[in-house]
């Protein structure tokens, strides 16, 4: 393993359905600060960029099945395997999930080896490509065609692959999620409007990549830290 590797812990959320899709974000945020009384979590976890779906003007390939994605940065990758074994974290942030979210945390947690693909600033929105490599593709030859340069769509100011581990909770078994950073949500809705987003991505995608069992997510961050 190449110790100098960047890893984060990535989870896609469902709000618990008693939560509003308004009432998510604060609810999320409050779960979010319980995390400054485990000094685990303030040693391994060091950042943290929430965000939530856009609920208005979608393409029509973009999914309606989760609210927000979390995406982690750790300090390294036995992090995050300590932080479920953590006494404080356990008796502290475990038993509000429920509240925030319709299952626990790391019944959707992935972990990620991050490669930067375009450096820029990491603005205010975010698009995920949540991919599944089709069966017949070496893994290999999925990873080289992620990682060959290219910008989908105007306005997309860093670019983030993130190659997910083979450990896998069941309904996410995705092997790459690729984030799309734009200014803000209003340049990433003008950017993504008028066509599927899957009509926007390089033909190398379309070859390695099973659209079907893959999931596209316009978000906007709605809390970071630090």
């Amino acid at each position: 393993m190449n110790d100098d590797a960047s890893w984060k812990m990535i989870y896609l959320a469902r709000r618990n359905p008693r939560l509003a899709a308004e009432e998510f974000p604060q609810a999320w945020r409050e779960h979010s600060a319980l995390g400054r009384n485990c000094r685990n979590v303030q040693q391994r976890v060091q950042g943290v960029t929430q965000c939530v779906r856009l609920l208005t003007g979608l393409p029509p390939d973009a999914s309606t099945a989760y609210d927000g994605v979390n995406l982690l940065r750790l300090r390294d990758r036995e992090s995050a395997d300590a932080i479920w074994s953590d006494p404080e974290t356990l008796a502290t942030m475990r038993p509000d999930e429920p509240r925030v979210f319709d299952r626990y945390v790391r019944e959707c947690a992935l972990v990620a080896r991050e490669q930067v693909l375009q450096q820029g600033p990491t603005g205010d929105a975010v698009l995920l490509a949540c991919l599944k490599r089709r069966a017949a593709v070496a893994p290999a030859d999925f990873e080289r065609a992620l990682a060959l340069p290219g910008r989908p769509w105007d306005g997309v100011q860093k670019t983030v692959l993130n190659l997910v581990q083979p450990e896998r909770p069941a309904g996410y078994d995705w092997d790459a999620i690729v984030e799309c950073w734009f200014p803000d949500a209003a340049r990433m809705s003008r950017s993504i409007a008028g066509r599927r987003l899957t009509d926007a991505l390089p033909v190398l995608y379309r070859t390695v990549c099973d659209f079907s069992a893959s999931v596209f997510l316009p978000t906007r961050v709605s809390h970071r830290r630090p």
